[in-house]
Parts: C-alpha cells; sequence; structure tokens
C-alpha cells in the first residue's frame, strides 16, 4: 500500500505540531501526515505517575504520543533565544525572536495562560547585578507558565485543530522503519502501524522531528544516510528542593532564575534548569525502565506545596572518540537506580558535605519536607563522578549569596537528573540536512532543549517549504 503526501512529519511533538500548524497556515491545500510511535494525547497514561511503579508501557507515554515529552511537562514557555536551544546559530538572533514571538502568539491562542514572568526589568538588573558580583550570570529570559494541568490540553487543542480543520492526518502507535531517498533527495518513508502491515507513504518533504524519545532512531537514520552528526553536550546533575521562601526573591519576580556558574575547582558549566516554585519533584521513567528525578508545578495556587525545586546540571561536552552521549546519561541514572533498588535517592546536602549517607532517621530531622515520597534516602557519592559533585556544591555555595539559605544542611538534593540530548544532526540554516527535502529538526535532532525552541524550529522548516512552492 502506497500514499502520497505533500510533506511528512515523523514526530507529533512541540516541532512537529508547529511544523504542521504554520505549513497549514502557508499552504492551506496541502496534505500532511504527522506519525508518531505513541498514542494520541487523550490516549497517554502513566501508571507510575498514579502509583509510582512502572509497568513498561509499549510505547512509554512519558517520551511517546502528541505533545511529546511536553505532554507532562511543567509547561514552561522560555520567550528568550537564550534559552533552549540553540536556533539562533542558524536563524540568527532578530529571526529567532520574531519566530518565540509569533511562536508564543500561537500558544495563547490554543488557550495558554497570559501572565508572563520576568517582565520586572529594574528588579531583573538588580539581581543580574548581585548575581556578577559573586560571578554568576543571571540569562534574562520572560517566562509564560503553562502549568503541569495546562500544558497536555493546549497541546490537545492543536490537535484538534489540524485534523478538523486542515488537510492533516495523525497516525498514532506508527514507527518510522526507513527514511527513503532517491539520489541526493528524499521521496519518503517506509512506516509500520501497529496491527497493521507495512507501508510507504511519499512526500517530497519529509520532516524528522522525534523527539528525545526518538533520538537513538534518528541516530540511526542518520548513519544509514550518511548524515554527518556532531556530539553535544552531557547535562547530569541533582535536583535541588528548599522551602519556598528561600528562593523567593528570585522566584517572585522571575518565576524561573536562569543561573550559569563556572565551578572553582573545575571550571564546568553549573546550570539551574526548569524552576518550580511551589511545586513537586517527581520520578519519571524512560525506555528500560530507568528512572529520572524531574519537577512541576500547578498553574493553579491552590494546588501549590511549600518548596520549590530545580535541577542543578553540570554540562560537559566530550571529544572524539566518544559519540554515545545517551549512553553515558543513562549509566549514570542506572547507577543510582541499582543503589536504591530503582526509585529516585535523596541527600540532604549536610549529609554529602560530612562524607555520610543520609538515612531514613536524618532525612526526619530536615526541616525541608520532601515533596517526592518515594525517594529512597542514601549517598549521592556513590553515583555522581566527583567532578560533577564537587562542581555541584560549588555552585550551591555560590547561589547562597543570592538566595540565603540554599546552602544549608537541610537542603534535599535527589538523583540522578539527565538530560537525554541526542547527537547534533548537521544541518544548514534552514535546517535541511544533506539530503534534499530531509529536515532535523527540534529536541532530537540535538538542535532544542525546550518547547519554545522546538516550536521554533518547527515553523522555520514549513516556512522554507512554502517558499519552494
Amino acid at each position: 500500500m502506497e500514499h502520497s503526501y505533500d510533506a511528512i512529519i515523523i514526530g507529533a511533538g512541540p516541532a512537529g505540531i508547529f511544523a504542521a500548524l504554520e505549513l497549514a497556515d502557508r499552504k492551506p491545500q496541502a496534505s500532511i501526515l504527522i506519525v508518531d510511535a505513541g498514542r494520541a494525547i487523550r490516549r497517554r497514561t502513566c501508571p507510575a505517575r498514579i502509583n509510582g511503579q512502572c509497568v513498561h508501557c509499549d510505547p512509554c507515554s512519558i517520551v511517546h504520543g502528541w505533545a511529546g515529552a511536553g505532554a507532562f511537562s511543567d509547561g514552561k514557555l522560555s520567550l528568550s533565544d537564550e534559552v533552549g536551544g540553540q536556533v539562533s546559530d542558524y536563524l540568527g538572533h532578530k529571526r529567532a525572536m520574531e519566530y518565540i514571538g509569533k511562536a508564543d502568539q500561537i500558544y495563547l491562542r490554543f488557550g495558554a495562560n497570559e501572565t508572563v514572568h520576568g517582565l520586572n526589568d529594574r528588579r531583573v538588573e538588580e539581581i543580574a547585578y548581585e548575581a556578577s558580583r559573586h560571578n554568576i550570570r543571571l540569562v534574562p529570559c520572560p517566562v509564560r507558565h503553562l502549568g503541569t494541568e495546562n500544558a497536555g490540553p493546549v497541546l490537545g487543542a492543536m490537535h484538534d485543530f489540524l485534523v478538523e480543520k486542515t488537510h492533516t492526518t495523525f497516525l498514532e502507535l506508527t514507527t518510522a522503519e526507513d527514511i527513503l531517498c532517491e539520489g541526493d533527495s528524499v521521496v519518503g518513508v517506509r512506516l509500520h502501524q501497529r496491527g497493521q502491515e507495512p507501508f510507504v507513504a511519499k512526500a517530497p518533504y519529509v520532516i524528522v522531528a522525534p523527539g528525545r524519545g526518538g533520538a537513538k532512531w534518528l541516530t540511526q537514520q542518520a548513519a544509514k544516510l550518511g548524515l554527518r552528526t556532531q556530539n553535544n553536550e552531557v547535562d547530569i546533575g541533582v535536583r535541588v528542593e528548599v522551602p519556598n521562601a528561600i528562593m523567593d526573591r528570585l522566584t517572585g519576580d522571575l518565576y524561573e532564575a536562569k543561573l550559569v556558574y563556572y565551578s572553582d575547582t573545575y571550571e564546568n558549566k553549573v546550570r539551574t534548569f526548569c524552576m518550580n516554585p511551589g511545586g513537586e519533584v517527581s520520578q519519571e521513567y524512560y525506555e528500560g525502565g530507568i528512572a529520572v528525578v524531574n519537577g512541576h508545578s500547578y498553574s493553579d495556587p491552590a494546588k501549590h506545596t511549600g518548596n520549590t525545586n530545580f535541577a542543578l546540571l553540570v554540562s560537559t561536552r566530550f571529544t572524539e572518540p566518544f559519540n554515545q552521549p545517551i549512553e553515558y546519561g543513562r549509566y549514570i541514572a542506572q547507577l543510582g537506580n541499582m543503589l536504591t533498588g530503582g526509585p529516585i535517592m535523596v541527600q540532604r546536602l549536610g549529609d554529602l558535605l560530612m562524607g555520610r549517607r543520609t538515612d531514613a532517621d536524618r532525612l526526619k530531622k530536615s526541616t525541608t519536607i520532601p515533596t517526592l515520597s518515594t525517594a529512597v534516602p542514601g549517598d549521592l557519592s556513590f553515583v555522581l563522578p566527583p567532578r560533577h559533585l564537587t562542581s555541584i556544591v560549588e555552585a550551591l555555595k555560590a547561589f547562597d549569596h543570592l538566595a540565603p539559605g540554599l546552602y544549608s544542611r537541610n537542603t534535599l538534593l535527589y538523583g540522578v537528573e539527565v538530560k537525554f540530548y541526542s547527537s547534533k544532526i548537521l544541518v544548514d540554516n534552514r535546517f535541511e540536512t544533506a539530503i534534499k527535502g530531509l529536515y532535523a529538526i527540534g529536541d532530537g535532532a540535538g538542535i532544542t532543549r525546550g518547547l519554545m525552541q522546538a516550536s521554533v524550529t518547527g515553523m522555520a522548516v514549513a516556512d522554507d517549504i512554502a517558499t519552494k512552492g
């Protein structure tokens, strides 16, 4: 069986969704096929989020399905090209910001929260000055917060619009087995929908946006097609949890404080990520049953907790011959799971500094009440490399100047937090690969690291296709 379309999109995360939205807007009669290995948004459920137990769903709903990993995320839209990827390296600062503004309006159109945090320029400048005095860089970044309860519905509304109002077809539980080429041009994709016979879908344009769940597949396809790749950074660290009062000075104006510090001992880059005032620490599972720590917060104040959490990540860019950044991150995460018997590990900062394991009795004495009740007390020094752990401790000590009390014995550290960034596919400034008509975008292509910039790459590709007729 063979089908023909004007464009095929592999992956229904924000990058793929926004590619379809923009293409349908620019070319209303265009026939678009979107495929994803996961399920439709309203059929995505994760048992581990309900009972804390991973049952190894196939496919995993955390990273597969309509809306991608964004469906279960905190839903932060970073309104700066400095945060969430490297789109400005391809588009330039001016064009990148234009796309961010346009994408933001689309999110609003489909139900995003109208409040934007971090617009008090005077207060932001004051915090930035104070940070610079302690060798910390504050990355100014206004943030629109969808909230954990709203991210899925907003992206789900985009599905309804595309399927009902445009010439877009969405196939769930459908894997792309191979990208098909003739000469130096793409011609289609060999697809397999669960329970059906494999078939070929033809199109002059194929947009590959597999997200983090499809990063490994894309790397394999790149090797088959002879596409060049480049190592990306590997981000490994912990999730920090403290009472709201300690972080209010930063989160009150910024909501999410993007802080960057270079460690004293190793000069490794250490950065904050995914800050959640009044939020909860969560446990997420990836394919293979690997448990990693994450965090989120609701938009509804009634659902807020007394704590703030954020990731503290150490960035490392390995050189050749290393070419397995995802496998390295998985290895560290597996080591943490091994020591806890599966769940996330938690340790008081004071115990870590004293070189001792946090046990149940010591955790009970903490003035910071953990929001992840299933976390197992332990010793992160047996999990994280000394280089990473030292850099994290030094960063916390520096950040204490901005948020007094952060460098406290009762600060909780959960591990491991890992960001699975794929190897970067080499593309031109339109995100087109060396194969004509084949584009690679979003997190799965190693270009972006969040909702907004992933959305931008989709829009940019759609614009390029529209200009080609």
